[in-house]
């Protein structure tokens, strides 16, 4: 009886019925991003949460799209002046998401608004990435964090922090040559002066030889 607009909320609501949950953050595993193992398990991150929540909402032609909030992914009804919790569909006024920065970052974390700004597929795809690499890397499982972090580099627009990630991967594998070209970008790309030198002093630690890896 609602309009498509209005519908977004109850099938959160719904969807946390049936047992669509936030997964343990105590013991993240890999399982926790992995969205067939989220349709499985009905438990993930929000980030899991929110991309089925989008497909299943764009298959009912209700209205939504993905907001890339610091730390927890969030969801909004286009137009709407509040946000949607993908994690059972409460709604976020800009209070509580300063609330919400703040818990997961701290008091010197400010609400700015391309913290608001709607996630792009390309966007989804690459956070949640991330989100893999990093899984997958304190499971010590370091291949597939390997694998995560080119898909980040892959899809585009990487940061230093991207590459960062990845060079650190192939120093644990002892791989000295790709870390250094991962060690390269991230010195091209950082605005940091004191980081560009960390960067320059890690660099000329590295072996000069053109090993294969």
């Amino acid at each position: 009886m609602l309009p498509p607009a209005e519908l977004a909320q109850p099938m959160l609501r719904q969807m946390a019925t049936f047992g669509f949950q936030q997964d343990d953050v105590a013991h993240p595993k890999p399982q926790s991003a992995l969205l067939h193992k989220v349709v499985q398990r009905r438990r993930g991150q929000p980030l899991g949460l929110a991309m089925i929540s989008l497909e299943i909402a764009r298959r009912l032609q209700i209205p939504l799209e993905g907001v890339n909030f610091p730390g927890h992914f969030l969801l909004r009804v286009p137009g709407a002046d509040h946000l949607l919790d993908s994690c059972g569909g409460r709604r976020l006024y800009p209070k509580d998401c300063r609330d919400l920065l703040v818990r997961q970052f701290g008091p010197d974390m400010h609400l700015q608004i391309e913290h608001m700004r709607t996630a792009s597929a390309r966007a989804m795809v690459q956070r949640l990435s991330r989100n893999l690499r990093h899984l997958h890397q304190i499971n010590d499982d370091l291949l597939a964090s390997l694998k995560d972090a080119t898909r980040v580099l892959e899809i585009g627009d990487a940061n230093t922090s991207d590459y960062l990630a990845r060079a650190s991967l192939y120093q644990t594998l002892e791989c000295p040559q790709a870390e250094r070209f991962d060690l390269e970008h991230a010195l091209l790309l950082t605005d940091d002066v004191v980081q560009k030198v960390r960067l320059t002093q890690r660099l000329q630690l590295l072996p000069s030889g053109k090993a294969l890896h």
